[in-house]
């Protein structure tokens, strides 16, 4: 005979275990600290500097 359990406690624990989850994911995609945030920064800036310096013509300000 199969085990008798309560609907609604089964859908809150697997509510809990997907918002668990998906936390876990986010924490990996998004969770990076300021040090590696402003690294990634200051490379961005370098790199528009560079390519900015290897322009043909320079760009006509408004």
């Amino acid at each position: 005979m199969a085990d008798i359990i309560n609907l609604n406690k089964a859908r809150k624990r697997k509510a809990r275990a997907d918002a668990e989850q998906q936390a876990a994911e986010n924490r990996v995609r998004f969770g990076r600290t300021r040090e590696q945030k402003e690294q990634e920064a200051a490379a961005e800036e370098e790199a528009r500097r560079r390519m900015d310096g290897l322009r043909r013509e320079k760009p006509q300000d408004d």
